[in-house]
């Protein structure tokens, strides 16, 4: 697979592909765009590339779903592995196992280029307006309309040691000021914080429309002080372009179709949300006082392209992006502990609620454990104590037999593997993100719950012993299935 640069190409490699459905009839932002990409999501349609607006006007485009499923067989995760540079038809395995690579190899710092096709328009001081921009409002029910759902966040420590790139959202409140959740935990927050205890507000920089392996890095659960856009580097073996901002002493990535600058206020409030979120639920209520981010400018391409994420039911880029990146991250500190563990996957179905860890057959005498529950608290211990375990709330235990990326077998090995009382390891206490679905009020405001392990591995007195799997794949010599491969034509079967 060759290199994606740009959104542009981006969007051109999928259109090849048949991942992209072009809207030319006029649209409202009011909902109706939302909901025609809400509907894409659930069914695996193309990525819909918006051009017109009813209530709105023209100038801009907006791309729905960037990273969201397919329907076409054998590509489920295209967007995914299109997004970081890998073929088509990549598994999640192949997916994952690319990232958990790139993440042993040294990082590889950005490139400052001169200029940027972003810099074809440039607003700053009193031309600065947002309300030129198409902000959607996205679900029923939202507090607002929001600006960012896909965007690259660009932020920097006072002493320019650490620059993070992230994702949150931004609630546009003005033709001048965005707001949105800053969480004293997330990366951001600290950066913001930092400036905040010199007294200063934060430089920031949005940048939308980016090179589509950028949001993946953004929503990597990578530990404080790394630099997304070197272990992006890393991945894609090469440096990301950026360019410097105009307005903010920070550099941004280079790619971008509209980028956006200027500083966020702690100290500064306006009430923002609800929205609908990546557990597939919104919470109605009354919106809460979040910081306010000061525009000082506003660049972009002609005709540009505003990607857009509906947040809610699976799969959405919540679970593609950040429950991909997640489990490679959890992957890694696994195999890095000394733990022998054959794969991880955060199932797009369960929204960022479980991942699932497959073990070998001999995983007891590789790890020393005891038995399999001082085994399964090991991974626990493991995941639920890093950055990118610390909002998961479940763990699925499971021998390597059984393929966590397909659902069916999934759901089957849990059911029929995991006791209901006997192995399982529960832990108490836990950091939790408030956004987990089931929390009860004062789990959301301490910012603790329980978790667990459910440990579906054989009970320990068949040892290494399990039963034969009655299934076609496993339940046959494999002279016969092969044979029943090659005359399934023959005998009938259209598929």
């Amino acid at each position: 697979m060759r290199p994606v640069n740009d959104l542009r190409h981006y969007i051109a490699l999928l259109r090849e592909l048949g991942e992209i459905q072009d809207i030319d009839v006029p649209v409202a932002l009011d909902l109706e765009l939302g909901a025609i990409i809400r509907r894409c999501y659930e069914t695996g349609a193309p990525a819909p590339l918006f051009g017109a607006y009813s209530d709105h006007p023209g100038g801009f485009r907006i791309l729905g779903a960037p990273a969201g499923t397919s329907r076409q067989p054998g590509m489920r995760l295209a967007r995914i592995a299109v997004s970081l540079g890998l073929a088509p038809r990549s598994s999640g395995q192949d997916i994952l196992e690319a990232v958990v690579a790139s993440l042993d190899l040294p990082g590889i710092r950005p490139v400052v280029v001169d200029d940027a096709p972003c810099f074809e328009n440039v607003a700053t001081g009193e031309a600065v307006d947002l309300d030129r921009l198409p902000v959607p409002l996205l679900h029923a029910g939202d507090g607002g309309r929001y600006l960012n759902t896909y965007g690259c966040i660009v932020a920097r420590t006072p002493d320019g040691a650490w620059t993070n790139w992230s994702i949150a959202r931004m609630m546009l409140v003005d033709g001048h000021r965005l707001s949105g959740i800053v969480a004293p935990q997330q990366h951001v927050g600290m950066v913001a914080r930092a400036w905040a205890d010199i007294g200063k507000p934060m430089p920031f920089a949005l940048a939308l429309g980016v090179e589509p392996g950028i949001p993946f890095v953004c929503g990597m659960p990578l530990p404080a002080h790394v630099d997304e856009a070197d272990r992006l580097g890393a991945l894609l073996n090469r440096p990301v372009p950026t360019v410097r901002c105009r307005t903010v002493a920070l550099e941004a990535p280079a790619s971008a179709e509209i980028l956006i600058e200027g500083h966020l206020h702690l100290d500064e409030t306006v009430p923002e949300g609800p929205m609908g979120e990546f557990a597939g639920y919104l919470w109605p209520g009354t919106p809460a006082p979040r910081p306010v981010y000061r525009v000082t400018a506003i660049s972009h391409r002609d005709d540009a392209i505003l990607p857009v994420v509906v947040a809610g039911e699976p799969a959405e880029e919540n679970h593609t992006v950040w429950g991909v990146m997640s489990a490679a991250q959890i992957l890694h500190q696994l195999r890095q502990a000394g733990l022998p563990v054959t794969f991880a996957w955060a199932p797009l179905e369960a929204v960022l609620h479980w991942v699932v860890v497959t073990v070998p057959r001999d995983w007891r005498r590789r790890s020393g454990a005891g038995d399999s529950e001082e085994f399964c608290r090991r991974i626990g211990e493991a995941v639920f104590h890093s950055k990118a375990g610390a909002t998961t709330p479940k763990i699925i235990v499971l021998n390597d037999d059984i393929d966590p990326t397909d659902l069916k077998e999934l759901v089957w090995a849990f059911a029929t593997r995991c006791h209901p009382t006997v192995g399982n390891v529960p832990f108490n206490g836990e950091d939790t993100a408030p956004l987990i679905a089931y929390l009860r009020q004062d789990e959301k405001l301490s910012g603790t719950s329980a978790k667990m392990v459910y440990n579906g591995l054989p009970p320990d007195e068949w040892g290494e012993a399990l039963p034969v799997r009655a299934s076609f794949r496993h339940g046959y010599p494999h002279a016969v299935v092969d044979r029943v491969l090659k005359r399934w034509h023959e005998y009938g079967f259209v598929e």
